[in-house]
């Protein structure tokens, strides 16, 4: 668009809604509450980001800020909420994922500003209960983790003092209460404005919670403002494909292409939006190694016509699998940011999905989460415990956050946690469909207590919830009493190999057997077979 072009468009609104990013930028007060969108990259505002750490770094301004946002959102180094890292910018930041700002995690672990991790399912309700003026968001999730105020009630170092979530009691059943804040200004994405400020996301990969963001601010008395890729003409867009409609609009900014990326990873792929289908055999086969070996012994556990939610990193390797074994049309996978079907991306990618199925808001992704709805969830395995308690978000002084980890692994009715045995330099040799450790990893995820309580065993002992913890040389299942070894890769010994690289010594079971030999072959495996075999 050519400046006359956007001059124009400015004159023929009736609130002069389309700004320039800096002009943005300098609506934003000392001491405001601001609410992010999106999820690593995907629907976040990057353009607006970057104008507003230009202001600051320019005049200081705006100060001591409250940030609150549901998902991770950044690269790990510079971009995403990475631009407010600044010390005296941001004094409290309430976070759902701290993994991929190292800027503001740096800051917390330092004990310079105050800190808070909470589910970023919590948090996606949370905007909503915002709108409604609700002064708590009260829901289940999070009992027994960290997050519970028995334990740390999700504040992550010394200075953070207040108190943001309660214990309460309905009808003899505890749940947890979250404080809710006003919210003084959005900063939101989506493709296409309006000259009123309609706002569609027909490019984006993710719907995300924008319109809870949005009516969170608007009836907080704030400000909404909205990065797009394009500007069109009052009354030409689809009613239907309108997110936030022009009420709840105050602002559009037209970002530069650079900083409108559909995803981190990938200015614009047309099967995340669902433009088109892309040939699922240009999806090449994962090469057999530690992580295919897992990914595959996960993948065993599924079930015909499940709804299945695959975490960040290992997990990912079950839909590579799902789509080699010729599976994925009897199974439904899905991400915590709105995601229905088709194969969840990686790395930058993570949230999005390439063919997706269907896609729905954040906040009713995890009201559907939340419910139950899950019936079988694989999630990542960083540390473990004799109990059975998983850490995946506090490592000494990393700081990686919980994400949407409680809400996932406390409410789906299966979960699978998968990783390697140990972590630092493992090397492993398949051969002859047997497994042998040619170099054992520095360090030990089995611990005698992990060092935070990111999943809680004694409450899924207490719901009955069957857990399996996935490795390539062994599989544990929870127990009241603990872990319980139940399955042995074949070339593994169970003393050199496992109990000595383990800080306890875990329950055996009387039935042990062998992993399947398929696992550690190049040949396929056949699931579909199994699946279909499995099937009620």
């Amino acid at each position: 668009m050519t400046a006359p072009e956007t001059q124009a468009q400015e004159e023929s609104s009736p609130r002069g809604i389309i700004l320039s990013a800096g002009e943005a930028a300098r609506l934003i007060r000392d001491g405001d509450t601001v609410a992010t969108g999106g999820f690593v990259g995907t629907g976040f505002p990057e353009y607006l980001a970057v104008a507003l750490e230009e202001r600051f770094r320019e005049a200081e301004h705006p100060r001591d800020l409250t940030l609150i946002y549901a998902a991770g959102q950044g690269d790990g180094k510079q971009r995403g909420l990475n631009h407010l890292g600044h010390r005296g910018m941001v004094r409290r930041v309430v976070g759902g994922h701290w993994g991929l700002v190292p800027k503001l995690q740096e800051m917390a672990v330092n004990n310079e500003i105050e800190a808070y991790n909470l589910p970023q399912g919590v948090i996606s309700h949370m905007f909503r209960d915002i709108a409604a003026h609700k002064p708590r968001t009260i829901t289940e999730v999070g009992l027994g983790s960290f997050v519970d105020p028995r334990k740390d009630g999700g504040k992550i170092n010394p200075k953070t003092s207040e108190d943001l979530v309660e214990l309460i009691n309905f009808d003899g059943r505890e749940y947890l209460a979250y404080k809710t804040m006003p919210v003084h200004v959005a900063l939101l994405r989506g493709t296409t404005a309006d000259t009123r400020g309609n706002v569609s996301m027909e490019k984006e990969a993710l719907i995300l919670e924008n319109l809870a963001i949005a009516s969170a601010a608007k009836n907080s008395g704030g400000t909404v403002i909205v990065q797009v890729e394009r500007i069109a003409e009052a009354g030409s867009l689809n009613a239907r494909n309108v997110v936030l409609p022009e009420s709840l609009v105050d602002h559009v900014v037209l970002s530069e292409p650079e900083h409108h990326w559909q995803t981190f990873g990938e200015p614009f792929d047309p099967s995340f939006s669902g433009e088109i289908k892309k040939p699922m055999q240009s999806i090449p086969p994962m090469e057999l190694s530690a992580r295919k070996v897992i990914a595959r012994r996960a993948s065993m556990e599924l079930r015909p016509e499940s709804v299945v939610n695959l975490g960040i990193g290992m997990p990912e390797g079950v839909a590579n699998i799902a789509n080699e074994e010729n599976i994925l049309g009897h199974i439904t996978l899905t991400t915590e940011p709105g995601v229905f079907g088709g194969i969840p991306s990686g790395g930058l990618n993570f949230g999005a999905a390439t063919n997706v199925g269907t896609l729905i808001s954040q906040p009713e992704q995890f009201d559907f989460y939340d419910g139950g709805g899950l019936d079988l969830a694989f999630l990542g395995l960083a540390q473990a415990d004799r109990e059975g308690n998983l850490n995946v978000s506090k490592f000494g002084s990393k700081l990686a956050g919980a994400g949407g980890f409680i809400n996932i692994s406390q409410k789906a009715q299966r979960v699978v946690f998968v990783g390697t045995f140990t972590a630092g330099g493992l090397d492993i040799a398949l051969e002859d469909g047997e497994l042998r450790i040619r170099q054992e990893g520095k360090h030990t995820k089995f611990l005698e207590r992990v060092e935070h309580d990111t999943f809680s065993a004694a409450y899924a002992v207490e719901r009955e919830q069957p857990v399996l913890y996935v490795t390539e040389r062994c599989v544990f299942r929870l127990t009241p009493d603990g872990l319980e070894l139940v399955e042995i890769a074949p070339g593994i010994d169970m003393e050199r190999d496992i109990m000595a690289n383990m800080a306890f010594r875990p329950l055996v079971s009387p039935e042990l057997k062998q992993m399947d030999p398929r696992l550690f072959r190049e040949e396929t495996m056949d699931l579909h077979r199994d699946l279909l075999a499995n099937k009620d």
